[in-house]
């Protein structure tokens, strides 16, 4: 820093050497850079290009829905035992809770039942069978008794089957069933809690499993600026917690419908999220931005001087033809500033150290 200064300050000596002439937009001295300023300061070009927009949203992050596995209660019963908490991870596999049902055990009583059904028609069965071939009873009794057996069969089945669907081999004659965890991923939602009662028509999930690599970033955009966000438009999220990173991404989604409760349009952005940084429920803000179909000249920000609630620029031609214009700015996005009047293509601008040439060339 210091042996920059010391470079400013010889080029400004080779300033004092020069005169006062009238160029540009403003009456402004003749200046001339120093060879040792020439390796201070940095000149730009100004260019035509497209330009860009920006939307400032606000915004939540969310988990992948595409993503994640909702656990729901196989059966009725109440919650005996809660092993995980919001946030934990867990592996396919774990137990997640314990609830003991009374369907469950009656399942169990009903295949006690059906089997033992089961073992009679079997037996009638062979006893109609033995006599029937000997001629000793009717065809109609035997007829009867393998439809006797088909019943309890399909009865033993029956039941089997709808232990399988409520728990398989997690639950047992005493009417207990275990929850296990279907995949590997964070606990994001829980909703009950030792002691609760599930009720027959519970709709909620008991647990929502999530892997956090992916997330949603869910944007609220008001109507007023509806027409500035579209599907693909390149999207850049920070959060609170992280003031210093930027997360990049896409609009992937538009809703087609409003909130109905807060009137605005939903954008949803889809992130990687390798380094588990962003959790569901963070909030996030949200700059969209997208190329206009109009063109204007193009500098960079840093190149633009405020000064008098004016705009100015310093234009280079050469080392000693320095001029400072008036500049009308349109907007500033992406450290790029847009300009409507002052330039043209292919003017060259100092966009760092410009304010020392600046102060030299309108100083009376």
């Amino acid at each position: 820093m210091k042996k920059e200064l010391i470079y400013m300050a010889a080029g400004l000596l080779a300033l004092a050497s020069c005169q006062e002439n009238k160029t540009g937009t403003m009456e402004s001295k003749q200046v001339c850079v120093s060879d040792s300023m020439a390796k201070i300061i940095t000149i730009d070009t100004a260019k035509t290009t497209q330009m860009k927009d920006e939307l400032s949203l606000s915004g939540e992050v969310s988990f992948d829905d595409n993503k994640v596995v909702k656990v729901f209660p196989f059966t009725s019963g109440q919650v005996m035992e809660v092993k995980v908490s919001l946030g934990d991870k867990v592996s396919k596999g774990q137990t997640l809770a314990v609830l003991r049902s009374a369907d469950v055990a009656g399942n169990y009583t009903d295949l006690t039942s059906t089997k033992a059904d089961l073992a009679i028609s079997k037996r009638q069965l062979e006893q109609a069978e033995y006599l029937y071939k000997n001629g000793i009873s009717s065809e109609r009794d035997y007829t009867e008794a393998k439809e006797n057996y088909a019943k309890a069969v399909a009865s033993n089945s029956k039941v089997q089957q709808q232990i399988a669907i409520n728990g398989g081999g997690n639950t047992s004659a005493s009417g207990s069933l275990v929850i296990k965890a279907p995949g590997d991923g964070y606990i994001v939602e829980k909703n009950i809690t030792a002691g609760n009662f599930i009720r027959p028509d519970n709709s909620n999930s008991l647990f929502t499993i999530s892997n956090m690599k992916d997330v949603w970033i869910w944007a609220n955009v008001f109507e007023s600026d509806i027409a500035k966000v579209k599907k693909g438009y390149d999207a850049k999220i920070t959060t609170l917690a992280y003031p210093d990173k930027v997360f990049s991404g896409n609009v992937d989604e538009v809703s087609s419908v409003l909130d109905p409760d807060n009137k605005v349009m939903k954008v949803r952005i889809a992130l990687q999220n390798k380094d588990m940084l962003l959790k569901p429920e963070m909030f996030t803000n949200v700059l969209i931005t997208n190329k206009e179909a109009t063109s204007s000249v193009a500098i960079p920000a840093s190149a633009v001087i405020f000064d008098s609630s004016k705009n100015f620029v310093v234009v280079y031609h050469d080392k000693c033809n320095l001029q400072v214009h008036e500049v009308s700015v349109i907007k500033t996005v992406d450290n790029i500033t847009y300009i409507s009047s002052g330039l043209k293509p292919g003017d060259k601008v100092i966009s760092k150290g410009q304010l020392l040439l600046y102060d030299a060339l309108t100083e009376e």
